[in-house]
């Protein structure tokens, strides 16, 4: 099954710890990140109350700036670069952020000073980079915080003599605004990094499973080189295994020993004679194949389970064209086809067809088809809804990585539902004919 859950937590080393570490936040991006944040503060601090010269609490202000640029420097100089917060770690860390700004908004205006938008930075980042439970738990101190900015006693630093009121509606529009902004703002950051977090695991496991199918189209090859490593070694020991043979034929000690030495070498260099034979004549076979040929290589093995499948061919042999193996076809191309076999009643149809333009193969089930709410999904990574009572194919990862490798080839395809007097559901795949007979000439 293409949609196999364990796609990327075990193949080829690809683990649920690699993963869970590629979603950690860097601890030099958010040392960065505070540093400007210092910069900021203290260039905002000192303009107001130097260039403005507005009443400011000065004191108190320049300690909340200094705690965060200590807080940094520590953190600079007692961890590498390359360090990566735990989730733990990181909340602990945006939430100091979080406090530092509301205490430094706090004693400054509250709502009414106008860089109170600044408390959603820490929360978006937190949904951009970290787990949601941890997320969650952030933006709720952060609504505490703005609800408490709401009843700041202190006035916004303004002229000598002038005082600004903010009415009370306008602090509750301003606390809704902030509030509203930072709820989208952080969905929209946490849907965007997980989408881009899935995708990038779904190419990494797509590019492992090519190399996997790679790997074991190439094997005839090391067969053969290990035929020609192994049988200059083999020759040797048969002829030194010859005259030992020859010099101690009257020796009733080593005469079965040095025979059986003789005849196990020989016996070596059978296999490898026949390995290597195999390899020279089966070479182009195996290496270049016209179309029908990798078309019932891959339909095979999906023959012995009970479900009729049935290969038509509507264009004749002849002329037909003639390509490498490649490993993200046949993978693709199996996958759906096994697909299809999961989800048919009593017959799967495979179609071939070609001519000087393109070459098609449409793969059809007589099952249930698509479910309508996914059809407009197919093709991204991790669609899990697959129930065999209403749905064709499997529509996980593995649709996704049999998908990538065939628009690679060069090949475009449509999923869809079969006409409404035919129950099932249809895959159209087409290549440029010259994609494919190019192939062959690499």
């Amino acid at each position: 099954m293409i949609d196999k859950p364990d796609m990327i937590d075990k193949t080829e080393g690809y683990t649920l710890e690699d993963r869970h570490n590629s979603r950690r936040l860097r601890l030099q991006t958010l040392v960065r990140l505070r540093w400007l944040a210092v910069g900021g503060q203290a260039l905002t601090v000192f303009i107001v109350a130097f260039w403005l010269k507005f009443p400011l609490p000065l004191v108190a202000s320049s300690s909340l700036i200094a705690a965060l640029a200590w807080v940094n420097f520590y953190l600079t100089i007692r961890y590498p670069p390359t360090h990566r917060l735990e989730p733990p770690a990181a909340f602990a860390l945006l939430g100091f952020d979080l406090l530092q700004l509301c205490a430094l908004l706090f004693i400054t205006g509250g709502l009414a000073n106008p860089f109170a938008a600044l408390v959603c930075v820490p929360v978006i980042i937190s949904f951009a980079s970290q787990p949601i439970r941890y997320s969650t738990a952030l933006i709720g101190v952060a609504m505490v915080c703005i609800t408490v900015l709401a009843f700041s006693p202190f006035p916004l630093p303004w002229f000598d003599g002038a005082e600004i009121n903010v009415h009370t509606v306008m602090q509750f529009g301003v606390w809704c605004s902030i509030a509203s902004t930072m709820a989208f703002a952080a969905f929209y950051a946490y849907r965007v990094s997980m989408e881009a977090s899935q995708l990038a695991d779904a190419l990494a496991a797509t590019e492992l499973v090519l190399q996997r199918e790679k790997h074991l189209s190439q094997l005839d090859g090391l067969a053969a080189a290990a035929a020609h490593e192994l049988g200059t070694p083999l020759a040797t020991i048969s002829v030194v295994a010859k005259e030992m043979e020859r010099e101690l034929k009257d020796d009733d000690r080593f005469r079965e020993d040095v025979m059986l030495l003789r005849s196990q070498s020989e016996r070596c260099r059978d296999i490898l004679r026949r390995l290597t034979t195999l390899s020279s004549e089966g070479e182009a076979h195996m290496r270049r194949l016209p179309l029908s040929s990798m078309i019932e290589e891959i339909v095979a093995p999906h023959r012995e389970f009970g479900i009729r499948l049935e290969l038509i061919e509507k264009s004749p042999r002849k002329g037909e064209p003639v390509t490498d193996r490649n490993a993200g076809i046949m993978y693709g191309l199996g996958n759906l086809i096994e697909n299809a076999v999961d989800y048919a009643r009593e017959k799967v149809i495979v179609t071939v067809e070609h001519d000087h333009d393109k070459v098609l193969i449409v793969i059809e089930d007589d099952g249930n088809g698509y479910a309508p709410d996914i059809l407009t999904r197919i093709g991204e990574p991790y669609v899990t809804k697959r129930q065999k009572e209403d749905t064709a194919g499997g529509l996980g990862l593995g649709l996704f990585i049999a998908k990538t490798l065939l628009e690679r080839s060069g090949a475009s395809l449509v999923f869809e539902n079969r006409d409404p007097e035919s129950a099932g559901a249809r895959i159209r795949i087409e290549w440029p004919r010259m994609l494919i007979d190019a192939n062959s000439t690499k």
